[in-house]
C-alpha cells in the first residue's frame, strides 16, 4: 500500500535527519582520529560534501517525486537539517556528560542554536533551489 503524501514527506524528513546525524558522528570520529591536520580538514570537507549531497537529494525528492511547492520543499528540507542538528547537539551533550566535561551550559545552548543556525540558512538555500527548479519546469 502506498503511503499518504503526508507520510512520505515525514518519513523523508526523519530519514534525512538520521542521515545527517550519521554523517556528523562518523566523520567527526574519523577527523578526530586522523593523524594530521590536513587529513582532519579533509574528513570535515567530505562530511560537508556528503551532507550537501543528502540535502540536494532531499530537495530533488520533494520537487520531482512529491511535486511539492517551493515553500513546502524548503520547509521539509530545512526541517530535516534542523532535526539532524538537534540530534548532533543531543549527542554532543551526551558525550560531554560521559567525558565529564565542565562546559555543560555551552552545550545546553547548542540544543537551541545548532538547529536554528543550520535550519534557517537551509530554508533559504532550499527555497532558492526549489524556486529555480520550479521555474525551469514551467519554462520561464
Amino acid at each position: 500500500m502506498d503511503p499518504s503524501p503526508h507520510g512520505r514527506w515525514l518519513r523523508a524528513v526523519i530519514l534525512l535527519a538520521v542521515v545527517y546525524l550519521v554523517i556528523g558522528v562518523t566523520f567527526a570520529t574519523l577527523a578526530g582520529s586522523s593523524g594530521s591536520q590536513q587529513l582532519r580538514v579533509t574528513w570535515r570537507l567530505v562530511a560537508w560534501l556528503a551532507s550537501a549531497a543528502a540535502f540536494a537529494a532531499h530537495i530533488s525528492y520533494e520537487h520531482f517525486r512529491l511535486r511539492s511547492a517551493p515553500r513546502i520543499t524548503a520547509w521539509h528540507s530545512s526541517m530535516a537539517v534542523a532535526l539532524g542538528a538537534l540530534a548532533l547537539a543531543v549527542g554532543a551533550n551526551v558525550h560531554a556528560q560521559r567525558a565529564a566535561s565542565t562546559n555543560h551550559r555551552g552545550l545546553a545552548v547548542a540544543l537551541v542554536l545548532w538547529p536554528a543556525l543550520c535550519g534557517l540558512p537551509a530554508f533559504v538555500v532550499a527555497l532558492a533551489a526549489a524556486a529555480g527548479l520550479a521555474r525551469t519546469r514551467r519554462g520561464v
